[in-house]
């Protein structure tokens, strides 16, 4: 894919993408930096694994909550449910603040602020298709997907920074307060005030009626559990390294690598079913050298490495979603899939908890195995899918939904 046909210059010179682009991923700065702060909080009374079930409590409420904030974007309209529930998250994470370390209180503010968490990822990518051509829509999503990496980078130091100027109780309100000025900036914008969903027949499954979509969303909790489990793996090698905040930069440079993948991969040509699998394949290889364990300096390296396969993979998840989704269901389709990442994170971090206790390397195993099982579910869903004939990229799905869009906004 070229950088110019449609490419990213494309993108990011068409109206409001870059207002949109950058607010989302300001206001979605507690994915990276949320469980992190929740972590360093709870270390202080806590153990590592009742730490990540700290974690594990706010995205399993991330889990339960973005796909019913997504069908209710769906329904009616974006920025009534962003300021809602912005609102809410940001009261999750000063009852983690003011709980005083104690476990029950602790878990439900961090349930309360998972549950809240803006639906800004589904809300964007629904976007693209009215914004943009049809031809470009591929390279939005990569982008999108890139620049999302950026957090990942800047999410742990800030929280990091946060922490050692005003202590850990400061790590939660920086993730409050960068959710909710990202959500402001982003729910204000006026292609987000304008956006209508599409018009269609409802049914309680929503995009979940659709048997292959929901067994590619089965597929990607391996995912989530891989990059969950890495978190408070990493936690662990810090502490014992020495330093627990060395899990910041460990974390960054892993995410670093993410956004190099990505943005390399925006220079790549759409390709079939079978280049899911082999990606999310490429992904479970990547973390089998963290078993290693070396020095700081060696591991960072490492983890950059196991970073790079990451955006590609969910750029090919995405767009077939959007592939799949009946129409009207195309936010619900997208926060399935982040729920489905969210849930194998939750999953992820709760087994990792123990096993890094057991001993390092059996913590940073959970990452390649889960990641190995996520690509064995994806090779059945690319046969059925090249039975079916679609591939990825398929420009006239974008189309059909910008129609939609448009038509609703008429």
């Amino acid at each position: 894919m070229s950088v110019d046909n449609p490419g990213i210059r494309m993108v990011l010179r068409a109206p409001q993408v870059l207002r949109v682009l950058v607010s989302s991923q300001v206001g979605r700065l507690p994915t990276a930096s949320g469980p992190l702060a929740l972590l360093l909080f709870a270390r202080q009374s806590l153990s590592l694994t009742t730490a990540g079930l700290l974690v594990a409590a706010y995205t399993a409420g991330m889990a339960v909550g973005t796909p019913l904030l997504a069908r209710a974007v769906d329904r009616w309209r974006q920025p009534p449910v962003l300021w809602g529930s912005a609102v809410l998250s940001g009261l999750g994470f000063g009852a983690v603040a003011l709980s005083g370390g104690h476990l029950a209180g602790a878990m439900v503010g961090a349930a309360v602020a998972g549950l809240g968490t803006p639906p800004l990822e589904a809300c964007l990518r629904t976007l693209w298709p009215g914004m943009l051509p049809p031809t470009a829509v591929p390279t939005a999503y990569t982008l999108d997907i890139a620049v999302q990496e950026v957090i990942f980078v800047v999410g742990p130091l800030v929280t990091v920074l946060a922490v050692t100027v005003g202590g850990p109780s400061a790590g939660l309100a920086a993730a409050a307060l960068a959710q909710l000025v990202g959500t402001a900036a982003y729910a204000t914008a006026p292609a987000v005030r304008e956006w209508r969903g599409v018009p269609a027949a409802r049914h309680w499954a929503g995009p979940l009626r659709v048997p292959r979509f929901t067994v590619m969303v089965a597929a990607v909790i391996g995912v989530g559990a891989a990059v969950g489990s890495i978190a408070v793996a990493v936690t662990g090698y810090a502490e014992a390294a020495g330093d627990r905040r060395l899990s910041g930069w460990l974390l960054a440079a892993q995410a670093a690598g993410a956004l190099a993948g990505g943005l390399l991969y925006t220079r790549a040509r759409p390709g079939g079913p079978g280049r899911l699998p082999l990606l999310a394949t490429a992904l479970s290889l990547g973390y089998l050298p963290l078993l290693l364990a070396p020095g700081p300096l060696p591991m960072a390296g490492l983890l950059v490495v196991s970073g790079l396969a990451l955006p590609p993979v969910l750029t090919a998840v995405f767009l077939a979603a959007e592939r799949l989704a009946e129409p009207g269901t195309v936010a619900e389709a997208f926060a399935w899939v982040a729920t489905a990442f969210v849930i194998g994170s939750a999953a992820g971090s709760a087994l990792a908890g123990p096993l890094v206790s057991a001993g390092l390397r059996y913590g940073l195993a959970v990452a390649p195995g889960a990641a190995l099982l996520g690509a064995l579910v994806l090779w059945g869903v690319s046969a059925g899918e090249r039975t079916g004939g679609v591939r990825d990229g398929d420009p006239s799905r974008a189309h059909q939904h910008a129609a939609g869009h448009d038509a609703a906004r008429s």
